[in-house]
């Protein structure tokens, strides 16, 4: 009986125990299976479909990228999804899986910060999460003890490296970010480390000796940092080194000499970029792992050592851009022992001071090197022999030694090669037709020589070729115009030979052509007007040649022209008006022709600076700063009859309109007498704007009432009126002065706006600055109407069609022309004006449309003028203050969140936006948008191949219809991705990524010009 009873007792503790433990694995599996549910809540976009197994109808162990445990409890011990095109945030709730020993998620599109509630996984042990674009400071995993390997390079990190590590970390790769601050020394008390990868940060102060700790790192890349100081001692005691980075910082001083005898089992070594002087320790020949030698950019002198040949694994050596020597036998006996080195791919001594001839050991080199660069040293003798024993060759650069003697055949032989240069050097005789047999050349440098001889028909057989340059030669001959045939041609240059004949009229068959130099040549004829077709073209130097008639006026075509020099030619004739157009336009050289008429007096002819038209006689007009005469009616008689005719005319004609004038003032001055209202202007505008008082405001738009009013802003109202006396339909743009920053509001528009004129910009009528009828200060400015109103009202009002109402339509064409309207404005305030304009408030609700579907950028009252704009790195002008936000949500720049400064480069932002949105017709704060996820950011995951799906449904039917048309239309599929791609473009999250706006207007007006759909563009 006392038997049964225990027997039962003890049935009932195990029951007991395994009920506990069904239930414990149970709610494990449920906090699980939560997690990772409000995991995947956070993923905006999920392109692959990797989580679509997620769902209650499948096991969570069985989840795609999840892995479990094989005995109970089943909880989750990995979660895996790379390279998925995830989009989204990273959920705080991963961190509640507490079984969890990997997580990597690279290669997605994740954004935010990494939560801090990963660090309390003490199971994890290895965590990935590069390639993304993760901000924030790097949270701490101390409290992760199990933790090794820990991976966030190619993200937006930001802050410092935290002092505190698990114990047990083994692997830190946080390179490509924006981390600053120094490297802590604590970090050097992990003594299991075996990799550091903190490159290309903004990591500062010198390397800490207590790195010396770290006997079993095996990899440090430290590159591309602010590193000071001499060479670390501490890394001598890495004995166990297999990479070891150090470029591109401000590291100095003398290498140690016996560092290669600490450092044995080195595979990568990398010191370019530093200032290290002194001689090349002769110890690095005892490094025999090494595969990668590169100490290029620094101050070494001396010799290389004969010996290095010992390093027998050696793929790539480079100590380029130094100060080494050699002249004689015994200082280049290193070449001879590079061919130990049967391995090498890639040699490269150019920029030091090496000397005489090469060595014919240079034949001996691995057959396998495919990049030889030799340039910019005084080497001499002829064309170096032993190169045709490497046949592998995709590289080579000869340039700007003392080479003599003819160009071998046989070099047409080497079919890898792609880049060749031999520029300045004294190579002689024929260019080889030879050449034309390398079917993957794409640059050709051959100038600065004394080739002689016609240049090689063949040369236009290429079909990669885009770089071609054999200017400064002593070439004869015509300009072979199989040249232009070449499809990817961006870059001719034939200057300074002795070529006659006509340019070839094929030269407009090279579409992708951007700059064409044939300076100093002897060629004659017309001009082609073909050229025009070139609508890549950015630089035209034909000066010092005997060409004659007229400038193309084709040229007025060529919106990405910046320089055009025609100087010291016979041409004649007027200079083209269209010229003026050309909103890129920098310099401009006409001088010493035989040019006649007047001179153009918009775009690059108001800037005499950049404008030279000396030596034509018969040009008159232009700038007053061209001191040219007028152009008077005697000027443009053609004989001595019509000038008596005109005469006879033109006097009685000059008196009658004199008087007319002298009645019309005194007409005037009486009419503003008998004035009563007291009129205060602006100081901003001069006398050429018409003068308006209050009282004539007030007229206009019947008291301000509301049923004029067609728009309000933050620091201003704007109402519709007619000035009776002109019986002109103006809008009055009325500014609120008792709201704080109106005034200089109005301030920032009057100094904006005094001086720009474009066809896209709103035109200002004129300003007043008067009292009102209570006696309050008033401030208004006056402008052109626009009928169609703004462009968030175009993209987003509904009308009626008769049974329903909906979005109107509006057409590819019509998207693309207002893009193309609102580029060439914002261009032409950034680029073309006599200051950089920066509007600062670029939107649709500030972009106005005419009665033709013109689009013109108004509302300039966060404008900013920077009057002699310095380029930054980036080619955007930035001015000096700082904002936190100015602009619009949705449109305002990432950088002005942080506190960045003024730039174009955040109009540029702006525009962007604006493109997308045109194009997608969905404003940047539509719900879609949200959790971190941008209208530039869902553009970017779904371009190219998903565009169809993201576009405005009425722009997809018009593209579906055209490609199932009877006759197929590709083009304005092509013309949609080119356009994103602009907008893509524009909309980087750094503002050195962005291209510049005179970029994007040329950008777009060559999509335009290539699309036939741009025919009928204007109709509504």
């Amino acid at each position: 009986m006392k038997d049964t009873v225990v027997g039962q007792l003890l049935m009932l503790l195990i029951a007991s125990g395994a009920a506990q433990a069904i239930a414990s694995s149970t709610l494990g599996n449920e906090t699980d299976r939560i997690s990772l549910l409000e995991f995947k809540k956070a993923i905006l976009l999920d392109p692959q479909q990797a989580l679509v197994s997620w769902n209650k109808s499948t096991h969570l162990c069985d989840w795609e990228g999840v892995s479990c445990r094989t005995k109970d409890p089943r909880r989750v011990v990995s979660l895996r999804l790379a390279n998925r095109g995830l989009v989204g945030q990273i959920s705080p709730w991963l961190g509640n899986l507490t079984f969890l020993r990997n997580l990597a998620l690279p290669t997605n599109i994740l954004t935010g910060k990494i939560p801090p509630s990963l660090g309390r996984l003490r199971r994890l042990q290895t965590l990935y999460l590069s390639n993304n674009t993760l901000q924030g400071i790097i949270p701490s995993f101390v409290n992760c003890s199990g933790l090794k390997v820990l991976w966030l390079n190619n993200n937006g990190l930001t802050g410092q490296i935290p002092s505190d590590f698990p114990p047990n970390i083994q692997q830190l790769q946080f390179s490509s970010n924006d981390i600053s601050g120094t490297i802590p020394p604590s970090l050097t008390n992990i003594t299991v480390l075996k990799k550091i990868s903190f490159a290309f940060n903004r990591i500062h102060g010198s390397i800490p000796d207590e790195l010396a700790k770290l006997d079993g790192l095996e990899i440090l890349y430290v590159g591309s940092n602010n590193l000071v100081g001499r060479f670390p001692a501490a890394i001598l005691n890495l004995t166990s080194l297999i990479g070891l980075g150090l470029n591109t910082n401000m590291l100095g001083g003398e290498l140690p000499p016996d560092l290669g005898n600490s450092l044995p089992n080195l595979q990568i070594l990398s010191f370019a970029q530093n200032f290290f002087h002194g001689k090349i320790p002769h110890s690095f020949v005892n490094m025999s792992n090494v595969q990668v030698f590169d100490i290029s950019t620094n101050n070494f002198t001396g010799v290389v050592p004969s010996s290095i040949g010992r390093l027998s694994k050696l793929v790539e050596f480079s100590i380029q851009m130094n100060k080494l020597e050699a002249s004689h036998k015994q200082e280049w006996e290193f070449m001879i022992s590079l061919s130990n080195c049967t391995e090498l791919q890639v040699l490269s001594l150019a920029s030091n001071h090496l000397q005489g001839h090469v060595p014919s050991a240079l034949s001996n080199l691995s057959i396998q090197l495919q990049h030889l660069y030799l340039g910019q040293n005084q080497l001499e003798g002829s064309f170096p022999s032993g190169i045709a024993n490497l046949p592998n060759l995709i590289i080579m650069g000869l340039d700007y030694n003392r080479f003599t003697g003819m160009v071998p055949p046989w070099l047409g032989s080497f079919k890898k090669l792609q880049k060749l240069s031999l520029s300045t050097n004294m190579f002689t005789g024929n260019i080889p037709s030879s050449l034309s047999n390398l079917s993957q050349l794409t640059e050709l440098l051959l100038d600065t020589n004394r080739f002689s001889g016609h240049i090689p028909t063949g040369l236009g057989n290429f079909q990669s070729l885009a770089t071609l340059s054999i200017s400064n030669n002593n070439l004869h001959g015509g300009v072979p115009e199989g040249i232009f045939r070449i499809p990817t041609i961006a870059q001719v240059g034939l200057s300074s030979n002795n070529l006659h004949g006509q340019l070839p009229a094929e030269v407009g068959k090279a579409k992708q052509l951007m700059i064409l130099l044939l300076s100093s040549n002897k060629l004659s004829g017309d001009i082609p007007s073909t050229l025009g077709d070139c609508r890549s073209l950015e630089d035209i130097e034909l000066d010092n040649n005997i060409f004659n008639g007229s400038i193309p006026t084709s040229f007025g075509n060529l919106f990405s022209l910046k320089i055009l020099n025609l100087s010291y030619n016979n041409l004649t004739g007027p200079i083209p008006d269209s010229l003026g157009k050309l909103e890129l336009l920098e310099q401009l050289d006409f001088s010493f022709n035989h040019l006649e008429g007047k001179v153009p007096i918009h775009g690059i002819f108001m800037n005499t600076t950049a404008t030279h038209i000396d030596g034509n006689k018969g040009l008159c007009g232009g700038s007053a700063d061209l001191h040219l005469p007028a152009c008077s009616v005697l000027s443009l008689s053609s004989s001595k009859h019509n000038l008596s005719l005109v005469l006879k005319v033109a006097i009685p004609l000059t008196c009658i309109l004199s008087l007319s004038m002298v009645i019309f003032l005194l007409f005037q001055w009486r009419k503003n007498y008998m004035r009563r209202s007291m009129h205060m202007y602006s100081p901003s505008f001069d006398s050429k704007f018409p003068k308006v008082s209050y009282k004539d405001l007030a007229t206009a738009t019947d008291g301000f009432s509301a049923s004029n009013l067609i728009g309000k802003g933050r620091y201003s109202s704007v109402y519709r009126g007619e000035i009776l006396q002109d019986k002109n339909v103006v809008a009055v743009k009325v500014f609120c002065l008792e709201t704080r920053g109106a005034q200089k509001s109005f301030i920032a528009e009057c100094n904006a706006l005094r001086n720009v004129r474009h066809r896209n910009l709103v035109r200002i009528l004129t300003a007043c600055s008067s009292i009102d009828s209570s006696g309050n200060d008033f401030k208004a400015l006056v402008y052109e109407f626009m009928p169609k109103g703004d462009l968030h009202n175009f993209l987003y009002s509904m009308e009626d069609d008769g049974n329903s109402s909906k979005l109107r339509y509006i057409s590819l064409a019509q998207r693309l022309s207002l893009v193309v309207d609102i580029s060439d404005a914002v261009a032409y305030l950034h680029h073309n004006h006599h200051g950089s304009i920066v509007h600062c408030d670029l939107k649709p609700s500030n972009i106005l449309l005419d009665s033709d579907m013109v689009a013109h950028v108004g509302d300039f009252g966060l404008a900013r003028l920077q009057v002699y704009p310095e380029p930054s790195s980036s080619g955007n002008s930035t001015l000096s203050s700082s904002v936190a936000i100015r602009g619009t949500i949705g449109y305002v720049a990432p950088e002005y969140g942080g506190g960045g400064q003024v730039s174009t480069a955040a109009d540029v932002y702006s525009f962007g936006v604006i493109l997308l949105e045109i194009f997608i017709r969905k404003s940047p704060t539509d719900d879609t948008f949200k959790d971190g996820l941008s209208i530039a950011k869902f553009a970017e995951i779904n371009f190219p191949d998903k565009m169809l799906q993201i576009v405005d449904p009425q722009l997809a039917q018009e593209l579906y219809l055209r490609q199932e048309a009877p006759v197929a239309d590709d083009s304005a599929v092509h013309c949609l991705r080119s356009v994103l791609d602009v907008g893509l473009c524009c909309t980087k999250s750094s503002p050195r990524e962005r291209i510049s706006m005179e970029e994007v207007a040329a950008k777009l007006h060559r999509i335009t010009d290539a699309s036939c759909i741009y025919g009928n563009l204007r109709g509504t």
